[in-house]
């Protein structure tokens, strides 16, 4: 299996040396390996660049001389969003790194998303596309997502999710030292009227969810775990978490009030699917935040 994994510092290129004049996109695609479809969406992606600077235009003039760098990875370095990062990109999805604050999608006039982020640098790169929701992190989780770049890869996505996705684990800092290292904690969820999510041991109309959990460390008032989803109901880690009486920190709807961070501590740091369209298996992973070990 061929893996994928994110390093915000790495990008790797490939020199060129020009020896005639002609247009950027001609050279690519006289020099180098790969479709045209490729070529373009690494040079969409802003992959290349002429003399050490990032270019995107198909007819810029290069002349004898000069250097062309091509990326070996179509991870974005150049796009700039304070709560948005692009992990990795080409013609079918987008993968990002969402951080917290940010809705996954709008809900009303107005509100910061990061769908109208994406669309925004589609626009701008003029790649001809918009952002399809596939699935959501709540505002204030941080991590990993996928968007479909089109409708028929979003439809693949969502009809196919259980299939496609192999591996999506979350690291959450608890409150209170976890007494086992690891466990599984299952039972159905439902939402009251209030739309809060509540736990029952038997079968209440709502739908089954299972989460696995293994510590990755602990201090005498904290514990930093990873849990694992066997399926993905709203919030269900948060009453996972909550249920086994170590809510997370942060958490302001399940939690005790306990908030040292003042954020809510899950963040969803590994995800593993096999592409929608090449179904190629490809995993990404993120670090965890630095200031979570352990305070």
């Amino acid at each position: 299996m061929k893996i994928e994994v994110y390093n915000p510092k790495l990008r790797e290129y490939k020199h060129y040396n020009v020896e005639k004049e002609m247009p950027l996109l001609e050279y690519l695609l006289a020099t180098l390996p790969g479709s045209k479809n490729k070529i373009k969406d690494t040079l969409r992606g802003r992959g290349i660049k002429v003399n050490g600077k990032v270019v995107t235009q198909y007819d810029y003039p290069l002349l004898p001389g000069m250097k062309v760098s091509v990326s070996n990875s179509k991870r974005n370095d150049t796009f700039k969003n304070k709560y948005v990062s692009i992990v990795y990109e080409d013609q079918y999805i987008v993968v990002i790194e969402k951080k917290p604050g940010i809705l996954s999608m709008a809900a009303g006039h107005s509100t910061l998303n990061v769908k109208t982020v994406l669309d925004d640098y589609f626009q701008k790169t003029r790649q001809g596309c918009r952002a399809h929701v596939v699935h959501r992190l709540d505002r204030d989780t941080s991590g990993l997502m996928i968007y479909a770049k089109d409708m028929q890869t979003e439809q693949i996505l969502e009809h196919e999710w259980h299939d496609i996705v192999f591996d999506r684990r979350y690291v959450a800092l608890c409150s209170g030292a976890f007494e086992e290292e690891t466990g599984t904690i299952a039972n159905w969820l439902k939402d009251n009227k209030a739309y809060i999510t509540y736990s029952s041991p038997v079968d209440n109309g709502g739908k089954y969810a299972v989460t696995h959990f293994t510590v990755l460390d602990r201090s005498d008032r904290y514990s930093l775990v990873e849990f694992k989803l066997e399926t993905g109901r709203k919030n269900q880690i948060r009453v996972h978490a909550a249920d086994m009486g170590h809510p997370v920190c942060g958490d302001v709807k399940y939690g005790n009030g306990d908030n040292p961070l003042h954020r809510l501590c899950l963040h969803a740091y590994v995800l593993c699917f096999y592409h929608p369209v090449t179904h190629r298996p490809i995993e990404f992973s993120i670090p965890i935040p630095k200031e979570w070990k352990i305070i």
